[in-house]
């Protein structure tokens, strides 16, 4: 495991932790989870990719809302880690859960009618 593969779990890991303790913004809403972290070879841009569930508004809504906590974030970041300087976070929807929910009810589907059409 290499540096930035390091630096991308522990940021993951404690990104988490801040999320789930509550961002102030009120745009955020509902259960965001981190799923991957993605930190570039300079260390000031980490790509966050979230997936949320049950948020009151959009899902745009609450990303806007997490991208302008980033100062509040990168502070409660700053005390957790030990790097020389915490990277700009940008906050990226994670469409691959809801996506793959959608592909398996489609398939679900075309099983059902697949057995509908068969005289046995």
């Amino acid at each position: 495991m290499n540096r930035l593969d390091r630096i991308n779990s522990e940021l993951k890991k404690q990104l988490a932790t801040i999320l789930r303790d509550g961002v102030r913004d009120p745009r955020v809403t509902g259960m965001v989870s981190v799923m991957d972290v993605s930190v570039d070879k300079d260390l000031t841009l980490a790509k966050v990719y979230v997936s949320i569930f049950g948020a009151q508004g959009s899902d745009e809504e609450v990303l806007a809302g997490l991208n302008s906590a980033q100062g509040y974030i990168k502070s409660r970041l700053k005390n957790m880690m030990i790097l020389r300087a915490i990277p700009a976070l940008r906050f990226i929807l994670d469409t691959s859960i809801s996506y793959g929910m959608s592909m398996d009810k489609r398939l679900t589907e075309l099983n059902k009618n697949d057995g509908k059409g068969t005289a046995d």
